[in-house]
């Protein structure tokens, strides 16, 4: 199989030295215009979106950016390159990918690369064949120690929400063909390779709670690595990362979002509508409001876990038109000489 080169820094549009502010900043720019809620029913925007979250989510982890530099010189060329033989299979053998990776600290590897976690959910996606590749497999963990940690990335609205997640995940089970002996009458088992342990994908589903945040962790019981012989599986536990969102950013419970509006409405006030993590909202623009003046929206912030919220503030921003009418241009001219308000 053939797997294509997705250069994540032209999908976000950024150089390949880019800063982290300069990524996250792409990103919102992108996910705002291909977000699904402003392109709704429309399949090409949402295939879009899936690829810059895919992309942002490797260039903004520095661990994973760095083993996605790793793929070297070819990655200009946007060339097909084939994974080792067997990389669908049950079980990985990192020497065969140093060719494509590099020799890197085999260790830090199978850490970051035990499991393949993919999330289904409304707005989500599924990550590239690419994609898991490189993130997606590694090799069976026979450690005594069965307890397993896994990353699931959810979007602000889920953490807020809460309800039910679908997490796919490869974990060791005992072989089917050796019976988790490792061996065959006196030969090594060919398919565990004598560990008596192999991966297989396995499905659950998980309750995200109301007012998560990022960084918390879920306890599933029993989810974890199986170990050798009859030893039960150890827990699973799910570290929550939240993305980026391409309206709102988080400050604890506080959600935060800047709204534009015009001269005339800053100068007269208005009655205006603004995005909270919940829908639409109105507020009153009071009269000779500024731009860089924030306003709160008690209780409209995200939920908090023990009962609650947070509030929600809204920062003003003042636009002008680009290319005015003749009848608009005279009008501020008009203004300009009537008015008497000196700002300097």
């Amino acid at each position: 199989m053939s797997v294509k080169f997705r250069d994540y820094y032209e999908v976000l549009g950024v150089k390949r030295d880019a800063s982290e502010d300069e990524i996250r900043q792409a990103f919102r720019k992108l996910a705002r215009k291909y977000h699904p809620d402003m392109n709704p029913g429309n399949k090409a925007a949402e295939e879009k979106f899936k690829e810059i979250n895919e992309a942002n989510e490797v260039l903004s982890d520095p661990e994973k950016r760095k083993k996605y530099d790793r793929l070297g010189a070819n990655w200009k060329n946007g060339a097909d390159f084939t994974p080792p033989p067997g990389w669908q299979q049950t079980e990985v053998n990192y020497d065969d990918l140093k060719d494509i990776f590099g020799d890197f600290n085999r260790t830090n590897a199978r850490t970051r690369t035990t499991t393949r976690t993919t999330t289904t959910s409304t707005g989500g996606g599924i990550f590239s064949d690419f994609f898991e590749m490189i993130f997606g497999s590694g090799e069976p963990e026979t450690s005594p120690t069965k307890a397993r940690e896994t990353e699931i990335s959810i979007s602000l609205e889920q953490a807020h929400k809460g309800g039910r997640q679908r997490l796919t995940m490869q974990k060791t089970r005992t072989c089917p063909t050796c019976k988790g002996t490792g061996i065959i009458g006196n030969t090594v088992c060919t398919l565990c390779r004598g560990k008596g342990l192999v991966i297989a994908p396995k499905t659950i589903d998980i309750n995200i709670p109301v007012g998560a945040r990022d960084g918390a962790t879920i306890k599933v019981p029993s989810q974890g690595h199986r170990g050798t012989g009859s030893t039960p599986a150890g827990d699973l536990y799910i570290k929550i990362r939240i993305q980026a969102h391409p309206i709102f950013t988080v400050n604890g419970d506080d959600t935060n979002a800047e709204v534009a509006i015009t001269p005339a409405e800053a100068v007269l006030g208005a009655n205006i509508e603004v995005p909270t993590i919940d829908g639409k909202a109105e507020i009153k623009i009071k009269p000779g409001s500024q731009g860089g003046q924030r306003m709160r929206l008690r209780n409209y912030g995200l939920n908090k876990r023990g009962g609650g919220r947070g509030d929600h503030y809204i920062k003003l921003k003042i636009v002008v038109p680009t290319s005015p009418t003749e009848q608009e241009q005279q009008l501020y001219k008009q203004l300009m000489e009537i008015s008497s308000f000196k700002p300097r």
